[in-house]
């Protein structure tokens, strides 16, 4: 008989010796970009931190916006099917991972056979039964080139590759969140710029008509007030759609009705409590963003795969074995000298596959050579995108102080106006000139802090900051 513990032992010594594999050494590909960013206008080396260890509560000061993003990261569906894939990655390694391992499952059965009377040596049929139990594993591969293996490890790469693609949509949730936010905000001060200039001109364009009732000023004069009144009356309408819409992108953003209190009112000027990097910020922080990192996990994968196409070219070894007890009666099944027991090696040796596996090879080669230029071009992607994000955070200081000074100025200019029309010594024409500059610069002012806000938020996602 072929006892348990031998099985138990040969399943042992198959396990130990199935331990290499001939999946290629993996060395990183060198980055193919510069090793710094280019040079910004900010010097502050007291905030050279990796952005990747910032959390996002940490970057983000408005309290309002932190909220939004909590309530986001809960309720959104695409984070959540993320997150689902993840563990849908999980089960299909187990799946690869349980062939390194022999399935052992027992096994009971009855067989029962009629045999005609003129086959028997009594020449009468008679009905032959056969019962038998048996626990052992069927075809399981000896593992000594490592071809099991190497499809293990691939399995486990692109399992840990939707990890980081689920913390990259984290990211890019955040960073989303953070935008449609901020646009909300932008449109809302907008709206309320567009109500106060329409009121403001409301009442000076009573003013006008009252004047012109009188014989004071002329009919161009009050016609010129009117055209200025609607179209604030245009703006305040425009704007209160942009509102309403921006609402509505929040709510899809966020996957869950966002309470009141949580919206913004106005553009705030303290969007991150991170305001600045420092000059010459080394690229090799790329290397860490989410993205990056799982454009690596799918070249580790097709590095993977290429051991099991080279194991291919070797013999491969299945073991098939048994041991149980059989019986041509029930009641006998377990009686003493009715052990049984089967060993079945196999081994498959390839001598001629008409190229099969040396093409399987070249696919897996080509495909990691694929997977390189994919790791490369990602990588300059992302040096591309932090770049351009810090080529607009050097010049936007200088934006937002001439475009607060040229409010500054042009309200000067309007109150001048206004004064010299009072007085009789300009005509409305030019208080009208006055009214539009000034309206315009403003509605400028705040597209340009939009544009600084928006840049923070930018940075924040291109440099893989906060998915912690």
């Amino acid at each position: 008989m072929f006892p348990i513990r031998t099985l138990t032992v040969a399943l042992a010594a198959a396990l130990a010796t199935s331990a290499c594999t001939m999946i290629p050494h993996y060395q990183r590909p060198a980055a193919p970009v510069p090793a710094n960013f280019p040079a910004t206008a900010s010097t502050d080396t007291a905030l050279a931190v990796a952005a990747d260890t910032i959390a996002w509560r940490d970057y983000f000061a408005d309290a309002r916006l932190r909220e939004v993003i909590a309530l986001a990261l809960a309720n959104n569906r695409d984070l959540r099917v993320a997150a689902l894939n993840i563990e849908r990655a999980r089960a299909q390694y187990r799946i690869q991972r349980a062939d390194l391992f022999p399935a052992v499952s027992g096994d009971a059965s009855q067989i029962a056979q009629r045999v005609p009377g003129d086959l028997t040596s009594g020449g009468e049929a008679d009905v032959v039964r056969q019962y038998s139990a048996t626990i052992g594993f069927f075809a399981y591969e000896l593992d000594f080139f490592g071809r099991v293996r190497s499809l293990n490890a691939q399995a486990l790469e692109l399992y840990l590759g939707t990890e980081e693609a689920r913390r990259s949509a984290q990211i890019s949730l955040v960073a989303e969140v953070a935008s449609t936010w901020l646009t909300l905000a932008f449109d809302r001060e907008r709206l309320a710029l567009a109500r106060n200039t329409y009121e403001t001109r409301l009442k000076s364009h009573d003013l006008i008509r009252r004047s012109f009732e009188a014989g004071a000023v002329s009919a161009l004069d009050l016609h010129q007030s009117q055209t200025l009144l609607q179209s604030a009356r245009a703006d305040v309408a425009r704007f209160s759609a942009f509102v309403a819409q921006d609402e509505n992108a929040l709510a899809l953003v966020t996957g869950a009705p966002v309470p009141p209190e949580s919206l913004p009112d106005t553009l705030t000027d303290s969007v991150s409590t991170i305001a600045e990097l420092p000059a010459g910020v080394p690229s090799e922080v790329l290397t860490r963003r989410p993205d990056i990192l799982q454009a690596e996990r799918s070249l580790r994968a097709a590095n993977a795969s290429i051991g099991a196409a080279r194991a291919a070219f070797f013999p491969s070894i299945a073991l098939t074995a048994a041991a149980g007890s059989a019986s041509s009666t029930l009641s006998g099944l377990f009686d003493g000298g009715s052990g049984t027991w089967s060993f079945i090696p196999q081994i498959r040796i390839p001598i001629f596959e008409a190229g099969r596996l040396k093409a399987n090879l070249d696919v897996a080669e080509v495909q990691r050579d694929i997977n390189v230029a994919q790791y490369e071009k990602a990588i300059q992607i992302a040096f591309r995108e932090v770049a351009d994000v810090l080529a607009e955070r050097a010049t936007l200081a200088e934006r937002l102080d001439a475009r607060r000074k040229q409010v500054e100025a042009t309200q000067a200019g309007f109150r001048l106006s206004e004064a010299r029309y009072k007085g009789g010594v300009d005509s409305y024409l030019g208080l009208l000139d006055a009214q539009r500059t000034l309206y315009v610069a403003e509605q400028e002012l705040i597209g340009v802090r939009l544009i600084d806000a928006a840049n923070r938020v930018a940075l924040y996602k291109v440099l893989g900051g906060g998915w912690q």
